[in-house]
């Protein structure tokens, strides 16, 4: 075949908020309705903050009718046709388009300030409409429930299995846990093992990090969480957008550092998981630090071994068969140390629709990150690579790409760079 097959392990989509008050359990409507202009004000205050809310504006200018693909089922396939993607991993939406599910049933599932039932009504809500709408193209999309683990293991199993049953591949889990038990306690075992049993692929998202700290409690705190108003005024924190895209791709990482060291991959050697949008460069150096403390050498003699007794390989062994990057729009430098991150970790993304996504210039940015290299090492990470990891038919998949998919030519030839 002269195009590739391409695969988006990082798409979004979701519901415009109000509409998610059709998929709510009936009970819990006439509290969506007492706090969605509030929540709507909050989440508005909030990309002020965080100074996307006008570039994102003028980014979306004249893009209304590609935007929309965000939970318009045609016109998704039109924008996916033009991108030349044959399949997409489908995550919730976030704060920049607010097309996300109410009560922190949202892409972070925090559990700071959330109402458990009503957080788990709002997850529940957006499990709905993604199971539909997987159904309408199952061969092209791959869809993730969103479970909040913290509040009962038992209802979160359950979920999983509702999710499998009704056509959802995946979870999305929250890294960040604040005050609830973190990712090695053995409470969740049994989700763990629900996951194993049902091929479930655990996902990770980046996004939340501890905001209050950047940000201010009166913007991002556990009161502000809470109510409708801030709990004091909002003071200028210098530096704190800098502060928080250097750290954010480590709060997506940290989940691992749990999961591995606790063995929760020894135990269940089948089970998958994946980190998304938190770049990959991270990953070499994080490998070889585990690696490091590990291995038995003079400067860890006085830890003894136990501390490694949950686990009898090396992390990194753990990591390169267990866990694959969502490499979102990946730079040319993440292309260029492929070999150093572990090719078949690696699994391109666009992350539709979000401005700093690739589309609408998906084919310009490919071109820059991967013309040169070569063929067989460029088709992995755009498209066999996830395509292996989820299970995709390429039977029904190569007949699409062949019609619509980047023809290999163009990443042979500079002009096509233009």
């Amino acid at each position: 075949m002269d195009r590739y097959l391409v695969i988006s392990s990082d798409c979004h989509a979701g519901l415009p908020p109000e509409r998610y008050r059709d998929y709510l359990d009936p009970q819990y409507r006439e509290e969506f309705d007492r706090q969605h202009a509030a929540r709507l004000a909050m989440l508005e205050k909030a990309g002020q903050r965080l100074e996307m809310a006008e570039e994102s504006a003028k980014w979306a200018e004249g893009k209304n009718a590609g935007l929309s693909g965000a939970w318009d089922h045609d016109r998704r396939l039109e924008v996916l046709d033009a991108d030349g993607i044959a399949a997409e991993i489908l995550f919730v939406d976030g704060l920049t388009e607010q097309n996300s599910p109410p009560f922190g049933g949202d892409l972070g599932l925090s559990p700071v300030g959330a109402n458990p039932e009503l957080q788990w009504a709002g997850a529940r809500s957006h499990n709905r409409w993604m199971s539909e709408f997987v159904s309408m193209a199952p061969e092209r999309r791959f869809g993730l429930a969103l479970v909040p683990p913290f509040w009962d293991v038992e209802e979160s199993v359950k979920e999983i299995r509702w999710a499998v049953e009704h056509g959802l591949g995946g979870i999305l889990l929250p890294p960040m846990w604040h005050d609830q038990a973190a990712y090695h306690h053995p409470k969740y075992e049994p989700m763990w093992s629900a996951c194993a049993e049902l091929g479930v692929i655990i996902h990770f998202h980046s996004g939340p990090a501890p905001m209050q700290d950047y940000f201010g409690a009166a913007l991002f705190g556990a009161a502000a969480a809470a109510s409708d108003e801030p709990a004091e005024p909002l003071v200028e924190m210098p530096g704190a957008l800098g502060i928080y895209v250097t750290e954010v791709a480590w709060w997506l990482a940290r989940p691992l550092v749990f999961m591995i060291w606790s063995g929760v991959f020894e135990r269940h050697p089948t089970l998958k998981a994946a980190v998304t949008e938190g770049t990959s460069i991270w990953a070499p150096e994080l490998l070889e630090l585990m690696d490091h403390r590990y291995n038995a050498h003079h400067f860890s003699a006085k830890l003894g071994t136990g501390y490694r007794d949950a686990i009898s390989m090396k992390p990194s062994e753990y990591f390169h068969r267990n866990i694959m990057i969502g490499s979102s729009c990946m730079p040319r430098r993440e292309a260029e140390m492929r070999h150093e991150i572990g090719i078949h970790n690696i699994m391109w993304g666009t992350d539709y629709p979000h401005p700093e996504g690739t589309w609408p210039v998906t084919r310009k940015m490919m071109l820059e990150t991967f013309h040169g290299l070569p063929e067989d090492e460029i088709e992995q990470m755009v498209g066999t690579n996830a395509a292996e990891f989820y299970g995709f038919d390429t039977e029904k998949l190569l007949p699409l790409a062949e019609r619509i998919g980047p023809e290999r030519s163009w990443f042979r030839d500079e002009s096509a760079r233009g």
